[in-house]
């Protein structure tokens, strides 16, 4: 299928060829008819993406932030890659259409094959053939209202919202400055409530448009006439409320809010305007400023967008979703007349030679609509999975496979997201002996961008069609936590090598399901990516150390900090807790530097914050404490580790630089200058090509993984116990 992206690096816009979405459970696959350009919003995206480097910081502060954060605690290379093979990828753009209903996942009830939705979100209602959109971001279309106006539903959402915002009550007068496609909306909106509208836009095109709709009167900025027309319509009081709907980086429009605002009004932003508020305007007046977040209650809730979930409507009247209800409801009514703002239509073959008018000035529009081709593609209900729970079987010893006879390995990776992109897959294009086959991903276009980037043969949303390829011989699974375990076990029954990363699975019902796989289909090729046991400064440091005789103490000080909210590590009732996750990092070092898998697990939590004391018991007497907080500076490096052991230390500060301390002796590994962060995984992911190549060993036998996994998730049983966990079978 065909879809609009750009580049955020170049500035590059195209209609890419890429894979279609699956249709997943709790949404809809839709074939779009119309979907509409937002003027403002759209055409400010990609005026920003041709700036320069300078200018792109210039506007994200916040982003640039995240990149010194990010250079604190992973170093500048691999900071370096991650930023840049963000920028350097092809973005989606789009976010209101209408089409129709082409497939229906499992556990949707309220539509069916062949039914008009219009549809919401920059992730999911893209200018695109086909989209898959999830439960609450989707809405039937009443009968009587056409494909292209319904296709307004989302902007016409972000107004309601604002107008909502604004509690307008019968009677009262507004201000709306920015007569865009959002203020024109707006000024329907305030008008069919019974308030009357006063509108400013520098353009006469738009204020005769808004007039037209219903504005008692409207204006340039700098024109009497717009404060003449406040006065007469307040009697010289001032109006009640102001919509900010402009956007750009003049102060003018919350100066001019002020101006006319009366004792005690309500200022509302909806646009993205510059808000440097004159304190002595706002203060003496006492104005009450206010935001309006997007399309309504339930944006940017991933409970609510992704997983369906609904709030109760004695509590949240008006969601997302029940916006976009009620404004076709609106349209279909006549209160709201959308069909005077299309100032053009275009065909969805021209949409780069249509964006590349707006920009240029060429085509000046309110707003822009694309019409999709018609298609009479049958319609496939979509497969639903189920898990089966399988009796946790034992664990089987290691295994040899055949040897390849000749040419490359051949790789599928399943998940191309951030840590794929800038930590695996840079180390896998053009390695010798490597040929990246296939990328899955759920998405389209991150299939499409991955493939680009890294020369993929394929590109698919399809897991099936890669797992049942015979020229696939490992597959890669870089997904969220959740799915590591399930993706694992399907690969490994297709007779597939597996790389997984971190964590193999998050409960030991899953831990069972892969052993069970692994018992069932004599497959036991399977790597996780604990990277840090093959970081070249920790193995030189652990070789001048030597061998030990007696029992050692370990320390390992891990300043994790804290996440961004909104972040996935965060949703602990699908993803699991953010130790199991990513704690078995941790707990395979120290097991690997101690020559064993741990016996014992004791684990406690400081009240009030997340940091855990982890206590880990081993079969020779050897302890390992790991100290994973969250509540550190961020200025502080973020591994710090100590081994102690026969009078000798091993001392190894963030990957940058280890030391052995023997006596009066210290032999640094390396040299006495911190090195460039290396956390094992380039060296990792030879070892693992080179097993699958040659048919020998996996770099970490099965027994250790599966021992390390079983530690990391009795942490969980330790703190609730609040007394050791003895851990069967270790070895």
């Amino acid at each position: 299928m065909k879809q609009v992206v750009q580049n955020y690096k170049s500035g590059e816009l195209a209609l890419l060829d890429v894979p279609a979405p699956g249709c997943k459970p709790g949404g809809v696959l839709v074939r779009s008819a119309f979907s509409l350009i937002s003027t403002g919003t759209e055409m400010m995206k990609v005026s920003e993406a041709g700036m320069s480097m300078l200018g792109k910081a210039r506007s994200r502060p916040d982003q640039v932030a995240k990149v010194v954060q990010s250079v604190a605690t992973n170093g500048v290379p691999a900071t370096y890659r991650k930023v840049m093979g963000k920028l350097d990828s092809y973005t989606p753009l789009g976010y209101s259409l209408c089409g129709v209903v082409e497939q229906v996942g499992a556990g949707i009830d309220d539509v069916k094959v062949g039914d008009v939705v219009a549809c919401a979100g920059n992730e999911h209602a893209l200018h695109a053939e086909l989209n898959w959109v999830p439960k609450n971001l989707y809405v039937p279309v009443p009968d009587g209202v056409a494909p292209r106006h319904a296709a307004f539903g989302t902007v016409g959402s972000i107004a309601l919202q604002g107008v909502r915002q604004g509690e307008s009550r019968l009677g009262e007068v507004a201000l709306v400055i920015g007569l865009g496609l959002i203020g024109q909306l707006v000024t329907q909106l305030l008008n069919a409530s019974g308030v009357r509208v006063v509108g400013v836009d520098p353009d006469p095109a738009r204020c005769e448009l808004a007039e037209r709709l219903g504005a008692a009167a409207c204006g340039d900025p700098g024109s009497a006439s717009v404060e003449s027309a406040v006065a007469e319509l307040t009697g010289g009081m001032g109006v009640d409320q102001v919509y900010l709907a402009a956007g750009g980086s003049s102060n003018q429009p919350v100066e001019l809010a002020a101006r006319l605002c009366r004792d005690r009004g309500r200022v509302i932003d909806i646009g993205k305007c510059r808000l440097d508020l004159p304190w002595n305007a706002y203060y003496e007046k006492e104005l009450d400023v206010r935001f309006s977040r997007s399309y309504g209650p339930g944006r940017y809730d991933p409970e609510y967008e992704l997983q369906g979930r609904d709030y109760p409507v004695g509590y949240v009247r008006w969601t997302e979703r029940r916006n976009l209800g009620c404004f076709l409801d609106l349209i279909a009514r006549g209160s709201v007349d959308v069909e005077p703002l299309v100032s053009h239509v275009a065909d969805f073959e021209d949409a780069v030679e249509t964006y590349r008018r707006l920009e240029e000035g060429e085509l000046r529009a309110v707003a822009v609509l694309f019409r999709y081709a018609a298609e009479d593609a049958p319609a496939v209900e979509a497969p639903e999975v189920t898990v089966p729970k399988v009796p946790e079987l034992p664990r089987p010893s290691g295994r040899t496979a055949p040897a390849r006879r000749s040419g490359a390995v051949r790789l599928a990776f399943v998940g191309a997201g951030n840590y794929a992109s800038s930590m695996l897959l840079p180390h896998l294009t053009g390695r010798d002996g490597v040929e990246l086959s296939t990328v899955v991903t759920t998405t389209a276009l991150s299939a499409a961008n991955a493939q680009r980037k890294f020369g993929f043969g394929k590109a698919t949303t399809d897991l099936d069609a890669a797992l049942g390829d015979p020229a696939v011989d490992a597959v890669f699974v870089v997904t969220r936590h959740s799915s590591h375990a399930e993706l694992t076990r399907r690969a490994l029954l297709a007779g597939k090598a597996v790389f997984v990363e971190k964590p193999l699975a998050l409960t030991e019902e899953e831990l069972a399901s892969v052993l069970a796989a692994v018992e069932e289909s004599g497959n036991d090729r399977i790597q996780v990516g604990f990277n840090r046991r093959f970081a070249p400064l920790l193995r030189e440091a652990r070789q001048l150390f030597g061998d030990r005789t007696g029992p050692a103490s370990l320390r390992y000080l891990v300043n994790a900090g804290r996440l961004d909210h909104g972040s996935w590590y965060l949703r602990q009732d699908t993803e699991g807790s953010r130790f199991a996750g990513e704690g078995g990092h941790f707990v395979d070092t120290a097991s690997w530097l101690l020559d064993a898998d741990p016996v014992s697990v004791y684990a406690a939590a400081p009240a009030g914050n997340e940091d855990l004391q982890i206590v880990l018991g081993y079969p020779d007497g050897s302890t390992a404490t790991i100290s994973y907080v969250t509540s550190g500076p961020s200025s502080f490096p973020k591994e710090t580790l100590d081994l102690i052991a026969d009078g000798k230390v091993l001392r190894l500060d963030d990957f940058t630089r280890a030391a052995v301390y023997d006596g009066r002796r210290r032999q640094w590994a390396g040299s006495r200058l911190p090195k460039a962060r290396d956390k094992g995984q380039n060296a990792e992911l030879a070892a693992f090509v080179k097993a699958v190549r040659t048919g020998g060993p996996m770099p970490v036998p099965l027994e250790s993984l599966a021992a390390t996994t079983t530690a990391t998730l009795a942490v969980r049983t330790a703190l609730a116990s609040g007394v050791p966990v003895t851990l069967a079978g270790a070895r």
